[in-house]
């Protein structure tokens, strides 16, 4: 195993490493308030503000799925690339969550120097953010370290759509991500259980008006088109099965969330969490620890950000005078 390959207290060159071992431990010796530093700044934010919980799952995934779990989508203003944010898919990744990562990554590394990166913290804050709403925990790799660039934008526009209402075309995007299984799809859908979304993410559900709840999903953005609807109907503020149970009552905001429901691969799987919360909770942490392993192309490279905003290098250039990005806080 090739973790640690350099000392990240001192001023050497990037780490890198291609070893896809990453061991649950690892910060033990290394950042032993680690955890408590995680658990207990997320529970503080979550008491102020209940919708960072979905915004960090949603983070999550949409920096893992593209290009493996490397903190890019964190990256605000990479030199000679986009950032992942001003791409089509993330427009509406919650600003507020990825400050929250920063500031509990200025706070790891105030207590233990600079050990830990944005992905690892990402990953950790995102599992503190599930359980303190309700949710199951589950084992996590450490050791990702954060990547130098942007994740492709061809990988970026390969995230699911909400308005997919073919179950075969998400079971071949997830399973390009190593969650082989329909059942990885049906349980990490299930995130939408705290999620909330506008009402242009499904235009093309309430559109159709094809049953008694889209037709109302209809009327309500007709009246309030910038309100916010729950993805769950049944328990909106709870990490727990109600979101299976609405779509067994065909109250499924999204046709992607409603085609789940509708097809004969993934349907017994929503009937039997929707039966049963625990069946979910052990598949959700199960699809959640094969997801934290999606594949990186280029292997586990990068470096441990001091910064999750910026790479060090232009965090070099930032102290030398460089504009903050707009709405975000500099971080110690």
């Amino acid at each position: 195993m090739e973790w640690p390959c350099c000392s990240p207290r001192l001023s050497l060159p990037p780490c890198t490493a291609t070893t896809t071992h990453f061991p649950p431990d690892l910060h033990v010796s290394s950042c032993p308030p680690l955890q408590d530093i995680v658990r207990s700044t997320v529970r503080v934010a979550l008491r102020q503000e209940t919708a960072l919980a979905a915004g960090l799952l949603r983070i999550f995934f949409h920096d893992c799925f593209p290009n493996g779990c490397d903190a890019s989508i964190l990256l605000l203003r990479p030199r000679g690339a986009v950032a992942e944010t001003s791409l089509g898919p993330n427009l509406t990744i919650q600003r507020r969550a990825m400050q929250l990562i920063e500031d509990i990554r200025a706070d790891v590394h105030f207590a233990c120097g600079p050990t830990v990166s944005c992905a690892d913290i990402t990953a950790l804050a995102t599992r503190a953010a599930v359980v303190t709403s309700g949710g199951p925990s589950y084992t996590l790799p450490k050791g990702q370290l954060d990547s130098f660039f942007p994740a492709p934008q061809e990988a970026v526009f390969q995230l699911p759509s909400p308005s997919t209402a073919s179950v075969a075309t998400l079971v071949r995007a997830f399973a390009s991500r190593g969650l082989a299984d329909p059942a990885d799809l049906v349980a990490l859908s299930g995130g939408h259980t705290i999620g909330r979304t506008q009402c242009s993410f499904f235009a093309d559900r309430s559109a159709r008006m094809e049953d008694t709840f889209s037709r109302k999903l209809a009327a309500n953005c007709s009246k309030h088109p910038d309100r916010l609807q729950n993805l769950d109907v049944v328990t909106p503020d709870l990490f727990d099965n109600g979101f299976y149970k609405a779509l067994t009552f065909n109250q499924g905001v999204f046709t992607s969330d409603m085609a789940l429901v509708k097809d004969k691969t993934t349907a017994p799987a929503v009937r039997l969490f929707a039966r049963d919360k625990e069946a979910f909770f052990a598949q959700f942490a199960w699809s959640m620890e094969k997801l934290a392993r999606a594949p990186r192309p280029a292997g586990n490279r990068g470096e441990i950000r001091r910064n999750c905003f910026r790479t060090n290098a232009q965090r070099v250039i930032a102290d030398a005078g460089e504009e903050v990005e707009e709405g975000f806080a500099a971080s110690a």
